[in-house]
């Protein structure tokens, strides 16, 4: 017989406070964010072209089935730790510790990126009101040419950066649900600002611009023509990340087996036909060449005379936007760690939770101070590739526990089901590898070493405490 605890020494310490609204306002706002403020013009610009629809699409097609493994694990775990705790249940010590390994890098390099492209929408803002960032505060100390060249900026710190992600980390520490409401009025005001550009500028896309819409191949693998609608579908996949950060909340939804699928799957939908919306729009305004800028949906919309009255607002609804994002993902992040101090893989320092706010306080302050870091000092290109290649691994193992559940624990209560599980989540898997194998081969090099350091950790210390998982499968055999 075999089965899973359904809900394993659930202390109850965290409050679940959190409904299919909240659920579903959260995924929203971690989606809908950099992907449309701040990579759709990086993508267009370096690899894709209006191509970048395309990206979206697939991107988007390559989320939908690993979302469908995500909600049954969610259904079955309702608690913290999303992928992590997944395959600490069904894959083991080593592989659920990789999974945690690479979420850190995930949510930590995912939050400074959006803090990087919140910083650039916040600049633009301050200039157009006669206030400019000095640029010895407005940008990183170092920047990327090519693939693998650096160059100093002159700048000493991303200043803004690091104060958003401060300000960011003491709201989570208050609490989730001052948080959850926090980001819903951010969610209402962003989305107002994309849908009021998509309207407002639809009528001004010159045809033009999308000719031809998958610019031809430079002669270099990822460069323009389909292998960089590819890559630009693998960079991309940054931006969808929030439906998984809405299972890491599981543990704070007052039903999380019906809620926690509604909120992934819905707004993973939603979004999606956003991103390909607001992608052909801003390629359609503005030159694919024009859009590689930290803040190219404003740049795109001041260079037209028409909707130039436009580009206020959207700083506005970046500034808010963005920073719903880096909530979202530095509230994701701390559960993670949340979940990883609750088995002992790290110290126990990491699953404190305030007495008065109920929250994992040390923990946010902890991944607030790194995320910070991170943000001050390093480029977008890096961390947005990062990001990428640690959720793209991420989803491919979570598509390979829900299989190997399906044989250990068939009779397991499932009040959500992937259907057609033994075609879906290999097609999870394929996509995933696939959109891998289009990322720049120096984001592998990165990832082994981060891989490597990993590793070290693991043996030194996460091997020799770690805990059993409580929602481990429990087997036995009859003789």
């Amino acid at each position: 017989m075999t089965d899973i605890p359904e809900n394993p020494n659930d202390e109850g310490d965290l409050k679940r406070s959190l409904g299919p609204i909240h659920l579903i306002s959260l995924g929203i706002g971690c989606i809908i964010g950099a992907g449309i403020f701040v990579l759709t013009g990086q993508a267009a610009a370096t690899f894709a072209g209006p191509g970048v629809v395309f990206s979206f699409a697939i991107a988007g097609l390559g989320c939908l089935f690993a979302g469908l493994c995500y909600s049954e694990f969610a259904s079955m775990i309702p608690v913290a730790g999303s992928a992590y705790t997944y395959t600490y249940a069904t894959l083991g010590k080593f592989l659920g510790w990789f999974i945690g390994w690479n979420l850190v890098l995930e949510y930590l390099a995912a939050s400074s990126t959006v803090a990087v492209g919140w910083s650039g929408y916040f600049n633009d803002f301050m200039l157009h009101l006669g206030m400019p960032i000095p640029a010895m505060f407005n940008g990183a100390p170092i920047a990327m040419q090519g693939f693998n060249h650096f160059v100093a900026t002159g700048s000493l710190i991303n200043l803004p950066a690091v104060l958003l992600v401060a300000f960011i980390t003491g709201v989570l520490v208050i609490g989730v649900t001052t948080s959850a409401n926090f980001n819903n009025a951010m969610v209402a005001i962003k989305l107002t600002i994309v849908l009021v550009v998509i309207f407002a500028c639809y009528s001004y896309i010159v045809p033009e611009n999308h000719v031809p819409f998958v610019p031809p191949n430079t002669g270099e693998v990822g460069h323009f023509g389909w292998t960089g609608v590819f890559r630009a579908t693998g960079v991309l996949f940054f931006s969808y990340i929030g439906f998984d950060a809405v299972s890491v909340a599981a543990q704070e939804a007052k039903n999380p087996q019906r809620d926690i699928p509604l909120g992934m799957l819905g707004s993973l939908a939603i979004c999606t036909a956003l991103y390909m919306v607001m992608s052909y729009v801003l390629t359609g305004i503005a030159n694919y060449t024009t859009l590689n800028v930290a803040h190219p949906v404003s740049q795109a919309v001041e260079a037209l005379p028409a909707t130039r009255w436009l580009t206020q607002y959207v700083n506005i609804g970046a500034v808010v936007g963005l920073a719903s994002v880096v909530l979202v993902l530095l509230l994701a992040q701390s559960r993670i760690f949340y979940a990883m101090g609750r088995d002992g893989m790290i110290p126990a320092i990491f699953h404190e939770v305030h007495p008065k706010f109920r929250t994992p306080a040390k923990s946010s302050i902890i991944v607030g101070i790194f995320s910070a870091l991170l943000a001050g000092f390093l480029p977008l290109d890096i961390l947005g590739q990062l990001v990428s290649i640690g959720t793209l691994l991420a989803f491919a193992i979570v598509c390979v526990g829900v299989m190997v559940l399906r044989v250990r624990a068939p009779n397991a209560k499932r009040p959500f089901k992937t259907p057609f599980v033994w075609v879906t989540a290999p097609l999870g898997i394929i996509m995933c590898l696939f959109m891998i194998s289009f990322l720049p081969f120096d984001t592998f090099l990165r990832l082994v070493a981060w891989t490597v350091i990993g590793v070290v950790i693991y043996f030194l210390y996460s091997s020799k405490h770690a805990k059993p998982s409580p929602y481990a499968v429990k087997t036995e055999t009859r003789g």
